[in-house]
């Protein structure tokens, strides 16, 4: 089956999303022994939340990366997901998404949420020829996700560690068995347009 080029894939719910966030250990720790984001924790900072699990491992470099040591899985509501989705801008400028370079940049500037499609990763996290969201909420967003959305954290540091100690030992099937189940998000058409996804 072929994959659309810009589609959402992830863990859901009937009523939630699971997406992916890497931390320092200062930062992490608290946040799960509250249940939800608190200082160090910067509310004043673009963050940024992934849908796929293996775009995170990319990004993190499987929970090694300094400053991204720790991995947590956040379940947040998809009302709030969605809610993110309606009130962003595309990262960058699409000709016919906007009237013109101009127009783009100021929603760019209005917008507490901007997305972006980064190319999704293969188990080795080698480049697919399909993409995957990401998520960077500021301002009002960033204050709904710590107040509002966040449902839980879970903290899944070991799980990427030993997908990877799985991998370097030549065990592929065993390692892709211990992935997080994807499955493509039911997108409304309406976000879909907003966010140019295509699947």
């Amino acid at each position: 089956m072929t994959v659309p080029a810009r589609q959402i894939r992830a863990r859901y719910s009937a009523g939630t999303i699971t997406v992916y966030q890497a931390y320092p250990p200062e930062i992490a720790a608290p946040a799960l022994a509250a249940g939800r984001f608190v200082p160090p924790f910067k509310r004043a900072r673009m963050t940024w939340i992934k849908p796929s699990f293996l775009w995170m491992m990319y990004r993190c470099g499987w929970a090694e990366k300094p400053g991204q040591e720790r991995v947590l899985a956040v379940e947040m509501s998809r009302d709030g997901f969605e809610w993110a989705l309606a009130h962003s801008c595309l990262s960058h400028y699409v000709p016919g998404r906007h009237p013109g370079r101009a127009e783009w940049a100021r929603a760019l500037r209005a917008s507490p949420v901007r997305v972006q499609w980064d190319p999704e990763r293969s188990l080795r996290l080698s480049p697919l020829p399909y993409r995957s969201l990401q998520v960077g909420l500021s301002g009002e967003a960033v204050e709904r996700y710590v107040d509002e959305w966040i449902v839980g954290l879970s903290h899944v540091t070991g799980l990427a560690r030993e997908i990877r100690r799985l991998l370097g030992a030549g065990d592929e099937a065993g390692a892709a068995a211990l992935l997080p189940a994807e499955h493509p998000y039911p997108l409304p058409p309406e976000l879909a347009g907003i966010v140019d996804a295509d699947g």
